[in-house]
């Protein structure tokens, strides 16, 4: 991984501290909530008032109605509203019936017509309801009353201005108000600006603990301090780092065990990033590999021209990437097995060298063990056709021995002669002494023979194989490949159909044979091209050559043979041959 690098827009990007917009976010809130108290006051204030000046002026206008009736009765009408108006400071009209107006026009400064919503007032009280009503824009009391005691007069309308005592009231009340939010507002940043840089003061040492963590600094505590969601923080933070130190240890101490392990093994692992740098290599792997070489950093070398280790390591870093599988010879004639582990999306991939001269030298005595025991077969193979054509011939004077010794020197020296066929095939499949010659093979026919021949007890093969599918091969070694993974599924299958098919798989001929026995456990399943092995401890129906007859004549037709087995699920052997070209 490369060095961080902070971006231009980055660093041009302006930061602002925790404990500034931390206090903006109260003083705000402070003022929010003065700006809608001192509304919410001012408010209720104001509706106060103008009730208290209603109460007023509804209790001066009443006053000011008995007066009316009184001076109505002793004829003084207009000298009386205007001296009651004058005292009580507020305008006077009384109307008669038919809204005709019993005084002046204009009463202590006021003229009718400038009265806001009179005429309503006059219908209200002429109607015998009373009217009170304030209006916003003056602040002033319209009150109208029906009288009833005197039949000259019907209604009086008084307008009543607001005292001057209320808007005094008021003005120092909004003044208030307005110094209240004001304070509010310095005390809440105050305490904002306070409260932030507590929290930023602890976060700062939280962040400096996990920048430690960061580098790898596992040993300072982080204490919480104040027992709140900061503090469960930085618990949380110190209980990970607790955690993440134990868990090192333990890293460090499997890592030494690991290191240890490999030392011991005979084998040699390298384990190398993508540019094929080594980064471990233990004992066994710097004896074949040279120890100046595997230095941890270097360059993994390159010493034999038939494995080109680089190339090799590249593969292991693809996606697709499987076990990559070679061999090289030494100069002291040393066969070594190179296998390669894909790294599987880490940053290292790992080389397992062995040294597998003594197994093929134990394989090339098994191969010249087949061979010559497929020479030394061929004798008693012709005694015993001989002793058949003898018998045929004239031994014949009794019939249950005679029919008895025929079928069993039949089965015998038709048993002996597929597996005299079967080691020359593996002989001259593994030693490479001759190659084989490929040709055009068409699939069909010999799919159907081998079904035909199958000798198996209520033995049923299914063929499936599209007509003139040709396949680039031998006829007989296909054959004989076929036919011994028929007969070992059939005698795996306890019954059941063995299903042959062939088809076209990307590019190549597939030859798949299926069974429903029981399956190849996974441990053994590594095992089953091996010569003479055989799958279950004490039963030998067979030499143990069938599989391994299989593989190296599948090898020397240059296709190659896999296994798909789950114990108790049957098995599926599956055969790649070379498609032939079109003719």
């Amino acid at each position: 991984m490369g060095p961080l690098v902070e971006s231009t827009s980055d660093v041009a990007r302006i930061r602002v501290g925790m404990r500034w917009w931390l206090a903006m976010t109260f003083v705000l809130i402070a003022a929010l909530t003065a700006v809608i108290v001192a509304t919410v006051s001012s408010r209720h204030a104001d509706e106060a008032v103008r009730s208290n000046s209603e109460d007023a002026a509804v209790g001066k206008t009443v006053s000011a109605a008995f007066v009316v009736e009184r001076a109505i009765t002793q004829g003084d009408l207009t000298d009386t509203v205007d001296a009651a108006a004058s005292r009580r400071d507020m305008a006077l009209f009384v109307f008669a019936r038919g809204r005709r107006l019993l005084t002046s026009e204009e009463s202590h400064g006021i003229h009718w017509r400038s009265v806001p919503g009179g005429s309503a007032a006059l219908s209200a009280a002429l109607s015998g309801r009373r009217f009170v009503s304030t209006s916003d824009g003056s602040d002033a009391t319209v009150v109208a009353l029906p009288l009833r005691r005197t039949h000259a007069a019907a209604a009086l309308v008084a307008y009543a201005p607001q005292a001057s005592a209320y808007g005094a009231s008021l003005s120092i009340f909004h003044r208030e108000v307005a110094r209240a939010a004001l304070w509010s507002g310095l005390i809440a940043a105050g305490a904002g600006v306070l409260a932030a840089a507590l929290i930023a003061r602890r976060l700062r040492r939280i962040g400096a603990a996990a920048a430690a963590i960061e580098r790898g600094l596992l040993d300072a505590p982080l204490r919480p301090g104040f027992p709140d969601e900061v503090g469960a923080l930085a618990v949380t933070i110190d209980r990970m780092r607790r955690r993440l130190r134990l868990s090192f240890e333990q890293l460090s101490t499997e890592r030494d065990r690991l290191a240890r392990l490999l030392e011991q093994l005979q084998e040699g692992v390298v384990a190398v990033d993508a540019d094929g740098a080594v980064q471990f290599a233990n004992a066994a792997a710097t004896s074949w590999l040279g120890r100046a070489a595997l230095a941890p950093g270097e360059l993994l070398p390159e010493l034999w021209a038939t494995v080109p280790l680089r190339s090799l390591v590249q593969s292991l870093f693809r996606v697709d990437a499987v076990v990559a599988e070679a061999r090289a010879t030494t100069e002291d004639a040393r066969m070594l097995s190179i296998v390669g582990i894909p790294a599987g999306g880490s940053e290292l991939a790992v080389i397992v060298i062995a040294d597998i001269t003594d197994r093929e030298r134990r394989e090339r005595s098994e191969r010249e063990f087949v061979a010559n025991a497929s020479h030394e077969l061929r004798t008693p193979v012709s005694a015993i056709v001989g002793a058949v054509d003898a018998l045929r011939s004239g031994a014949k004077d009794v019939p249950a021995d005679r029919d008895a010794f025929i079928d069993l020197i039949d089965r015998q020296s038709a048993r002996l002669t597929r597996l005299t066929r079967s080691l020359l095939l593996l002989a001259r499949a593994q030693t490479d002494e001759e190659g084989l010659p490929l040709e055009p093979v068409d699939l069909a026919p010999v799919l159907r023979d081998v079904a035909a021949a199958a000798d198996h007890p209520g033995a049923e093969v299914a063929i499936d194989c599209p007509p003139s599918l040709i396949a680039l091969a031998q006829r007989d070694v296909v054959e004989q490949v076929v036919g011994n993974l028929v007969g070992n599924a059939l005698r795996h299958s306890n019954g059941a159909p063995v299903r042959v098919r062939a088809r076209i798989d990307d590019g190549a001929v597939a030859i798949e044979v299926t069974d429903e026995g029981p399956g190849i456990p996974q441990a053994a399943q590594r095992h089953v091209f091996e010569r003479f092995y055989s799958g279950e401890q004490g039963r030998r129906d067979g030499f143990g050559l069938g599989l391994a007859i299989v593989r190296d004549a599948v090898r020397a037709l240059g296709g190659h043979v896999a296994v798909d087995s789950r114990a108790g699920a049957g098995t599926t052997v599956r055969v790649t041959l070379a498609r032939s070209p079109q003719r």
